[in-house]
């Protein structure tokens, strides 16, 4: 177990200095950088009420929590405030020069791009193996993921036992021979949750899909349920009340961050500061508000306790 370790070590130790090499070949920015430049550019992909695209007047805009987040960042810093759309297969390699992706419970590294944005945000989930490609901002919000079905299912909500280990348990002890759709490089990936041991049928989109997709996948009878994490469920519970149903809980509980290039600590810091600044003056608030209403019934306690802890800090 100790040789693992340290083999496992050295390899993290590899993959980040390759990162910030590759980084300072090809553009990379930290905060000096970007007030230089006179603008913050920000990598998102629509998801949920974090980031999402209308048109209006033939012309394709963006908005979200996210959107409003960055663009009260760049205020902070005092640079002007730009969108990029990626998307799961990119956006990585946009932000940090290197492609990776999670394939076969490792990362993989791909080939190399130019950089074309200063910080990832969308809801991004601070996964294990995205912290080999990424830093992460402290969390500014929630997550877990869920098992969510269609109403006729047979699959039947759990009643909670209080020990949330023990949920995901009793969920996973239903899927045997069950038809569950889920998505590859993203938070619900089947091999983050050893969701192959439960001898469940994995579905894979029959098309690129964005995560906000998978509800009317399933219920275009792609499969009788989904993987859906936390935002998504609370949106698509509001959307299709009456078709869908919350089985219970797949994953442990999951925090959300923003991206950052390893070779760009002051730009994350000064975010971290941005982020504190707000929580305290209250604009954090206002905004998971505006866009998450309904998720204070289910996590009271996570913003009680980032408000207290910025004003402890203060």
């Amino acid at each position: 177990m100790k040789l693992f370790n340290v083999k496992h070590c050295i390899k993290q130790c590899l993959m980040t200095l390759i990162l910030v090499c590759v980084s300072h070949s090809v553009s990379a920015r930290d905060l000096e950088e970007v007030k230089k430049a006179g603008v913050l550019r920000h990598l998102g992909i629509p998801y949920a009420n974090f980031v999402f695209r209308f048109s209006e007047d033939d012309q394709v805009s963006y908005s979200g929590l996210d959107i409003e987040l960055m663009q009260g960042f760049a205020k902070y810093i005092g640079v002007d405030y730009q969108f990029i759309a990626a998307n799961w297969g990119n956006v990585f390699g946009k932000l940090t020069g290197q492609h990776g992706k999670f394939i076969n419970h490792q990362v993989k590294l791909g080939h190399r791009q130019e950089i074309e944005g200063d910080v990832m945000a969308h809801g991004v989930t601070i996964l294990d193996w995205r912290q080999q490609l990424v830093d992460f901002s402290d969390d500014y919000f929630p997550s877990t993921v869920w098992l969510v079905a269609k109403t006729y299912s047979d699959l039947t909500p759990i009643t909670p036992t209080g020990l949330l280990k023990s949920d995901i348990v009793k969920v996973k002890g239903m899927l045997c021979g069950k038809n569950v759709l889920a998505m590859k490089q993203s938070c619900l990936d089947p091999d983050l949750y050893n969701l192959h041991e439960s001898k469940v049928n994995i579905i894979w989109p029959t098309q690129e899909l964005q995560l906000n997709e998978m509800v009317p996948a399933m219920l275009n009878g792609e499969a009788e349920a989904t993987l859906l994490d936390l935002a998504d469920s609370l949106i698509a519970l509001q959307k299709w009340p009456n078709q869908i149903k919350v089985i219970g809980p797949i994953s442990e509980e999951q925090r959300m961050g923003v991206g950052f290039r390893k070779n760009s600590p002051k730009l994350r810091q000064a975010f971290n500061d941005y982020l504190q600044q707000i929580r305290r003056d209250g604009t954090y608030l206002a905004l998971v508000e505006k866009y998450y209403p309904s998720v204070f019934n289910y996590y009271e306690n996570y913003f009680e306790s980032v408000i207290e802890k910025s004003n402890n800090e203060h």
